[in-house]
């Protein structure tokens, strides 16, 4: 079955940069689209940003301009820039996984997450 773990979160402030990373595991990595995902206080969990094995990225058009998203396919690893942050941005981040010809519904091998935290 699929794995995921995440890392990189931690504290920044408004208009500052982190680069989360999240480690594929399980299964053969360019068979399957990874999607970011956040949770933010109060919210449901939305997808912000996701990357086929082919690196076609679609994103959220609240990151849109300020994250990317990209995959080493040799290191089985995806990871999320996240540029000019404000506390909107504040929330868990998870990645997930499904197969690429998967409907949307079926992203999995969820992790712990890692928390992002916006100050002012």
């Amino acid at each position: 079955q699929v794995q995921l773990l995440e890392s990189g979160g931690g504290l920044v402030q408004t208009g500052g940069s982190l680069t989360l990373s999240c480690v594929f595991s399980g299964r053969i990595f360019t068979t399957y689209t990874v999607a970011w995902f956040r949770q933010a206080p109060g919210k449901d969990r939305e997808r912000i940003a996701a990357i086929t094995w082919t690196s076609g990225t679609t994103y959220a058009d609240s990151v849109k301009g300020r994250f990317a998203i990209s995959r080493d396919n040799a290191a089985n690893t995806v990871r999320l820039q996240m540029n000019s942050l404000t506390s909107e941005d504040t929330g868990v981040y998870y990645c997930a996984a499904k197969r690429t010809s998967a409907p949307d519904n079926q992203y999995g091998g969820w992790g712990q997450g890692t928390l992002v935290t916006v100050s002012s």
